[in-house]
């Protein structure tokens, strides 16, 4: 593994498992220090004996807490070059007639202003690092923002208007001379451990798997590592005049279709 981040400090929300559990190991293994929050201290105490990463709890909703986090995080490693907006939820989701408004109230304040808030405290930080302005910001979509699901209104609304707090962030910061990238990446159906918890769990298991495997032309779901993979390029100095852009991993799920 490369050690392109060497030097670079990373924060990482709802990092304890899956896609944000992957992206630390990444990082991490890259040469990044990295710090994540979240909610399950058993798996973060695990994450961090493996990694050396330090776990902060925290919920990216709370704006409250927010200053406080920031402040741990700049006496413990002086400075931010690389954020990864990863929390997330979608339980007690619906259908635009079904969907309890407290339901729809909960995924709204997780999943787009948990990610607004991420974005406006990582980039005062980035700003404010000891040899000038820089860093990159990345933030979790989904496939879901272009091609919304029935079953799943809050959702898929919010993965879409995250990527629109993303392009309004990076021509801020490219606009105002900040050095600080601003990039969203949209994963397709992903093989994390709640999802094959999730087809375990079902009467035929292996119908199931299949099911979500056809989801993709590819015939497969993405790996927790692949998109961590992702991450790290476009945390990297690779990844330098990258900013604004979407970046879609969903094996060609919302490419398109064959004609008849």
């Amino acid at each position: 593994m490369s050690k392109r981040l060497e030097g670079k400090v990373a924060l990482i929300t709802g990092g304890t498992s899956g896609i944000g559990a992957a992206a630390v190991r990444r990082l991490a293994s890259e040469g990044a220090k990295v710090a994540f929050t979240g909610s399950n201290a058993e798996a973060a105490a695990a994450l961090c004996a493996e990694t050396g990463a330090s776990f902060h709890p925290h919920r990216v909703q709370n704006a409250d807490a927010w200053p406080v986090l920031m402040e741990e995080l700049h006496k413990l490693y002086g400075r931010l070059d690389i954020a990864f907006a990863n929390a997330g939820m979608e339980a007690g989701d619906s259908n635009i007639e079904e969907i309890d408004v407290n339901n729809w109230n909960n995924i709204i304040a997780v999943n787009q202003t948990g990610v607004m808030l991420t974005v406006q405290h990582a980039m005062r930080a980035m700003k404010k690092n000891p040899e000038g302005s820089g860093g990159s910001i990345i933030v979790n979509s989904s496939m879901n923002a272009n091609r919304a699901m029935g079953n799943f209104l809050a959702y898929s609304v919010t993965k879409t208007a995250v990527c629109a707090i993303v392009k309004s962030s990076a021509i801020h910061c490219a606009l105002t001379g900040t050095k600080i990238r601003v990039n969203a990446v949209l994963p397709g159906v992903v093989e994390t451990a709640m999802i094959t918890n999730l087809i375990n769990q079902q009467e035929d298991p292996v119908a199931t798997r299949k099911a979500y495997e056809a989801m993709s032309p590819m015939r497969r779901m993405a790996k927790v590592e692949e998109v961590a993979g992702l991450v790290a390029f476009l945390a990297s100095d690779e990844a330098a005049f990258i900013s604004g852009a979407e970046y879609v991993i969903d094996g060609a799920t919302t490419a398109g279709t064959m004609g008849v």
